[in-house]
């Protein structure tokens, strides 16, 4: 996979090292915990081959750090299991030097009042 410039001049070497698939699928999810991904949807965002993103994905289940609905793939919400897994926090460590580390606070500034149709209970 490949990485932009302004992140080969910045990073250092121990920060270049190849996160593995595992880390990889899981940083992603990771980056994007409220939504919920097929396999191949994963694979194409982060430029990854198919076969090898169902394994991992595979194997992050068996680890309990995803959550796997239908043909869906998600983040587990157990803050407690990530915080044991090494990949994860190598994986959050990259892509919090890359993006900047997430501020809840202003994503609740941010969040609207109303819920998300989706979540609404219309019966009509």
């Amino acid at each position: 996979m490949s990485i932009d410039r302004e992140t080969f001049d910045r990073a250092s070497e121990e920060e270049l090292e190849d996160l593995s698939t595992t880390d990889h699928v899981l940083g992603f999810l990771a980056a994007n915990d409220d939504r919920a991904f097929k396999a191949h949807e994963i694979a194409r965002q982060t430029d990854l081959d198919d076969g090898a993103v169902s394994t991992a994905l595979t194997r992050l289940k068996q680890r309990n750090l995803v959550e796997h609905k239908g043909r869906y793939w998600a983040i587990t919400t157990d803050e407690r299991r990530l915080d044991t897994y090494d990949g994860y926090a190598r994986a959050t460590a990259l892509f919090n030097d890359r993006f900047g580390a997430e501020d809840r606070e202003e994503w609740r500034a941010h969040a609207p009042d109303e819920p998300h149709p989706s979540q609404t209970d219309d019966k009509a």
